[in-house]
């Protein structure tokens, strides 16, 4: 499976940018049965769950930080799974890593080990 994200860039506090991640290359397992999702990672930081959705029933589930504020949806045809972020804040600021397991369910706080599939990232800089 590959996943190549686009979307990153700059914004200012309290504005908005969209985040899509382009998934490929389903050769053992289909596309509607893995969660695709969103990690980030700031300087120093460790890498933190943000946002996951189920490709087969379209569960979600955000990270505490961004509900209200991030909306994750997919594209079954276009195998291209989003995330919009609006309200956005500096300590949003971090490279965003989109990250996909085969399995249906949402694993609620699952690390990155968890996930078998990762795209090269692309920054966002939210500025104040």
């Amino acid at each position: 499976v590959q996943l190549v994200e686009s979307g990153g860039g700059l914004a200012q506090a309290g504005g908005s940018l969209r985040l899509s991640c382009a998934a490929s290359g389903f050769t053992f397992h289909d596309y509607n049965d893995y969660v695709i999702g969103w990690f980030r990672q700031a300087p120093g930081k460790a890498r933190e769950g943000v946002s996951f959705i189920s490709t087969k029933d379209g569960t979600s589930d955000y990270a505490v930080f961004v509900q209200g504020r991030f909306t994750i949806s997919k594209d079954d045809v276009r195998k291209t799974v989003y995330l919009q972020m609006d309200n956005l804040k500096p300590e949003d600021t971090a490279i965003y890593y989109c990250a996909a397991v085969w399995g249906s369910e949402i694993v609620p706080n699952a690390g990155p080990s968890y996930y078998d599939h990762w795209g090269q990232g692309t920054q966002v800089t939210v500025s104040s």
